[in-house]
This record gives C-alpha cells, sequence and structure tokens, in this order.
C-alpha cells in the first residue's frame, strides 16, 4: 500500500527539480550561454543596465550564496549589492567564462541534490536563518535564475546571438 504522505513529498521534490533545471515554460541555463560568442560576453549595447558576464556572474555568485545559505550555519554572504556583482563588464581572462558556467552548473545540481534528499525537511526553518525553509531557498533559486535567464535571452538577440 502506498503512504500518500510519502508519494505527495516524492512529488513535490521531483517538481523542485525540474523547476530548477529549467523545466516548463523556464529556458535551460545552458540552452543560453552556449549562445554567446567570446566577441559579445562583455558588450553592453546602450540603454542594457549589465553585459552577459555580469549577469552570469550575478547568477552564479546569488546561487552559490544561497545554496551555501542553506546548508552552512557559518556561510558569510558578500556585501550587497557590490559582493554580488562582477567589477568587470568583460570575462577577465579567457577562461573566466567557463569557470563561471561550471561553477553555476555544479552549484545548481547541488541544490537539486539538496532538495531531491529524502532527509532534508523542506519546511523546517533554516537554524541560522530569519524564517527561511530549504524550499523557500529552492524557490528564490529558481525565480532569480528564470529572470535574469530572460535578461540574457533579450540581451544574446540584441547582439544578434541566434535564439
Amino acid at each position: 500500500m502506498r503512504d500518500p504522505e510519502k508519494s505527495r513529498d516524492l512529488g513535490l521534490r521531483q517538481h523542485l527539480a525540474y523547476l530548477l533545471k529549467g523545466g516548463g515554460a523556464h529556458i535551460q541555463f545552458h540552452d543560453v550561454v552556449k549562445r554567446f560568442s567570446a566577441g559579445i560576453r562583455g558588450v553592453k549595447p546602450a540603454g542594457t543596465p549589465h553585459t552577459a558576464w555580469q549577469l552570469v556572474e550575478h547568477m552564479r555568485i546569488a546561487q552559490w550564496d544561497i545554496l551555501e545559505f542553506s546548508r552552512n550555519g557559518k556561510h558569510v554572504s558578500p556585501q550587497w549589492p557590490a559582493g554580488y556583482w562582477p567589477e568587470s563588464e568583460a570575462p577577465p581572462t579567457r577562461s573566466a567564462w567557463s569557470a563561471s558556467l561550471r561553477e553555476f552548473e555544479r552549484d545548481l545540481k547541488a541544490m537539486i541534490g539538496l532538495v531531491s534528499k529524502p532527509s532534508t525537511n523542506l519546511y523546517a526553518r533554516i537554524p541560522h536563518g530569519e524564517g527561511q525553509t530549504i524550499l523557500r531557498e529552492a524557490l528564490l533559486v529558481a525565480d532569480h535564475n528564470a529572470y535574469h535567464l530572460g535578461q540574457l535571452a533579450s540581451l544574446g538577440k540584441m547582439l544578434g546571438a541566434k535564439f
């Protein structure tokens, strides 16, 4: 006989993983960033607030911060807002873009792992927080990533990347 509570819990965890991966109406991270050639990663068209590099790095930093806050009571978040944005408009080295993408994907996988693990209580308050739960933090990651992926896709189209 199936336990309806366990079934609902598993369903929620599967939905969260799907959402974090960019499922449903959301575009996936790698499907956006692969459109940016090296020559346009640091270009900021007139009237736009950020370059692709700035958006990717901001997403990486914010996601890392949320993940670490969720699993490490000793984590110290960067200073807001300066600590969440790169100083340069373009990747500072040839390898910086690739490193940022790898780190983003690694941390996304870790967040998916955290919410997928049955021993993670999605509803319990994070002890070192101010009322946050793992569920809330996972939804925050998904929402934040979706918002900035939309910005990246629009920026890519402005710069001539094919979507």
